[in-house]
């Protein structure tokens, strides 16, 4: 007995001092986990970027999937002390002549000019702006009518107008910072009626959540629900997030958008995964059960965002959010190669679980950069 009481008294500080570090680690406030920092977030911040930097995207620079990356690119930028994120920016957008894509109307071909917008905000070099100015004055000149459905046989340029989901991240978020940067009221004009042009037709008012384009009205999963794609919808919640950050506090329209991102924000926590993320199918992951990071940067991003605006409630939102980015970040190599992206397409896909593209990387950013503000403390 002695003996063992001995060895008892032995062992009990180192008992208790683990006891104690459990309990210490298990406070998010006082010791956050290694990884969940602000330095930590904009390290894998960094080396994803670096990662992508030193690997280019086979796409055009002026492709939608290229200007989703310089979105994400330009808020690391914002976050990083290192020059050279802004350096590869302003580079591109040197290389590209500052021009949009080469299709008139398609939204896919005026993403890009997000990222000259916002260097125009830090510049103040009109021609940054001049040639997206151009333009988008000639689209104002020579309106489309409102015919969304997504049909060529019935509408082959449907293209041209904001029908498809995606075209709500692509398009609209250039426009409101076109409006920001010069003051011309009909850019802001036009984004906003487009919008609920496109929401009236396909948003599901009782799911909360968007069709990829008119095709998928009557589609349905082999489960029965239906169809509604991770990262379709991960475009119009980054959309919303990037419109709503520019839209004037006393614009009649705000009400709306912030109601429509909140239902949105809602219906989005019910389909997150167990293990953070979000699958290609929101409404039937177990069809679809490879974690999909583009989707879930989109909505790790919008998210925070929200909590960090006030818009969301943090209790309800926050550990929604540390736990999405916790996921996204397990899917990156030890060399920042971001994984588990879901190829090019336009509806719910399996798929390697190796692949990547740019544009999950510029979610991927885009979240890092707004759980690094929630860290720091919010808005």
């Amino acid at each position: 007995m002695a003996m063992n009481r001995r060895l008892f008294l032995a062992l009990l500080p180192a008992q208790l001092g683990g006891v104690l570090s459990l309990l210490h680690a298990a406070d998010p406030i006082t010791s956050p986990p290694p990884d969940l920092t602000p330095a930590a977030v904009l390290g894998v911040m960094e080396r994803v970027a670096d990662w992508q930097l030193a690997h280019p995207s086979p796409h055009s620079p002026t492709d939608w999937t290229q200007a989703a990356g310089d979105a994400g690119l330009m808020a690391l930028a914002g976050t990083s002390g290192s020059p050279r994120f802004l350096d590869a920016l302003l580079k591109m957008a040197e290389a590209n002549a500052w021009k949009p894509g080469p299709r008139l109307y398609d939204a896919d071909d005026h993403c890009v000019g997000q990222t000259y917008a916002e260097l125009y905000f830090r510049r103040h070099d009109p021609r940054m702006i001049a040639p997206l100015r151009e333009r988008f004055d000639w689209i104002l000149a020579h309106p489309k009518d409102d015919n969304l459905v997504f049909d060529p046989a019935r509408n082959p340029d449907a293209r041209d107008r904001w029908s498809w989901c995606d075209s709500l991240f692509m398009g609209p978020p250039a426009w409101i910072r076109l409006y920001v940067a010069t003051g011309e009221k009909a850019y802001l004009d036009f984004m906003v009626e487009k919008w609920w042009k496109t929401s009236d037709f396909l948003y599901d008012k009782e799911e909360h959540l968007y069709f990829r384009d008119s095709t998928y009205f009557e589609r349905r999963e082999a489960s029965g629900k239906k169809v509604f794609w991770s990262r379709g919808n991960g475009w119009v919640m980054g959309g919303l997030v990037r419109v709503l950050q520019y839209l004037p506090a006393d614009h009649p329209a705000r009400p709306r958008f912030v109601q429509q991102y909140r239902e949105m924000a809602d219906k989005i926590l019910l389909c997150q995964q167990p293990d953070g993320l979000w699958h290609s199918s929101l409404l039937d992951p177990v069809s679809y059960p490879l974690k999909e990071t583009s989707g879930s940067g989109f909505y790790c991003y919008a998210l925070a965002w929200g909590v960090n605006q006030g818009l969301l409630d943090r209790g309800k939102f926050k550990p929604a959010v540390v736990k999405a980015w916790l996921g996204l970040v397990e899917c990156v190599t030890p060399e920042g190669k971001l994984t588990h992206v879901q190829p090019i397409g336009g509806e719910p896909k399996k798929y390697d679980e190796n692949a990547t593209e740019v544009y999950g990387v510029g979610a991927f950013l885009l979240a890092g950069s707004e759980v690094h503000r929630l860290l720091e403390g919010g808005r």
